[in-house]
């Protein structure tokens, strides 16, 4: 290196100058982000209602379900910042339909915040809502919120994948139900967006496509939580015995606010 020879040169900063936002101590909470083409927003995502309708849209009877399998990593890294791109991806090596019948819940639910019968979009609800009605009396479509469910037997496993619980949520889901979370940073990402994290004993007596009502489940959340009532609607209802762990008085506050982004912006 004796032989080096320095170049001198001159450091012009003006690019940075006019291509940068030079923001500090100069903040201007009038200017807009400018977003690139796969860079997306968080879609809205709506508090718990008093009483929830879930859909069973994946049953995964495997002895553990990885975050890998949930969400892949991969060939899905160019949409990490893009949230409705890459719940493209929501269990794509493990359950190929699942995405295609939450997006359909989904296209419910959100028929109902706009003022529409849920009816008109999936005509199976009116004999859902009529098996309900003949069991707790004026059980009405605009008040129950309906959204999306998988069941696996001990999902969570892998790394610390938060979009493994935040694909299932802009999808339009509501919970998990499963014997074990196989991590406690899984269960805590479903809380941490606004998914409902039941467990239950033995095995599920429901199907995909069955529906699943859990009435006044925002007074379960004050209660206990270890026996919390949940339905199988049929031609007739089946008992389906759920639970919560314990969840501390801010979990509970972040899943009935829909997610820890309404949380924070609300307090």
């Amino acid at each position: 290196m004796d032989d080096y020879v320095e170049t001198p040169y001159d450091y012009d900063d003006q690019p940075y100058a006019t291509r940068v936002y030079q923001g500090f101590g100069q903040a201007d909470e009038g200017a807009s982000l400018v977003y690139g083409p796969n860079i997306k927003d968080w879609p809205d995502m709506e508090p718990l209602a008093d009483s929830v309708l879930l859909k069973v849209c994946s049953k995964i009877l495997d002895p553990v379900t990885t975050t890998d399998e949930l969400i892949p990593s991969g060939e899905t890294s160019s949409y990490r910042s893009n949230p409705l791109g890459l719940a493209e991806f929501t269990l794509s090596r493990r359950d190929p339909e699942y995405v295609g019948r939450a997006k359909a819940v989904d296209k419910v639910e959100r028929a109902r915040l706009a003022g529409d019968c849920p009816a008109g979009v999936d005509p199976a609800l009116k004999d859902v809502f009529a098996v309900l009605r003949a069991h707790f009396g004026d059980v009405s479509m605009k008040d129950v919120e309906i959204g999306s469910m998988i069941y696996c037997i001990k999902p969570g496993d892998g790394s610390a994948r938060e979009q493994a619980a935040s694909c299932q949520r802009v999808l339009g889901g509501l919970a998990n139900i499963c014997q074990e979370y196989a991590t406690k940073r899984y269960r805590s990402n479903v809380i941490n967006w606004g998914m409902l994290p039941f467990q239950m004993e033995g095995e599920p007596d429901f199907e995909i496509g069955d529906y699943i009502y859990v009435p006044d489940i925002k007074k379960s959340l004050d209660g206990d939580m270890k026996a919390i009532k949940a339905y199988v609607v049929g031609k007739d209802l089946r008992e389906l015995s759920l639970y919560i762990a314990p969840m501390t008085d801010d979990e509970k506050k972040i899943v009935k606010a829909g997610c820890l982004i309404n949380y924070n912006k609300n307090r």
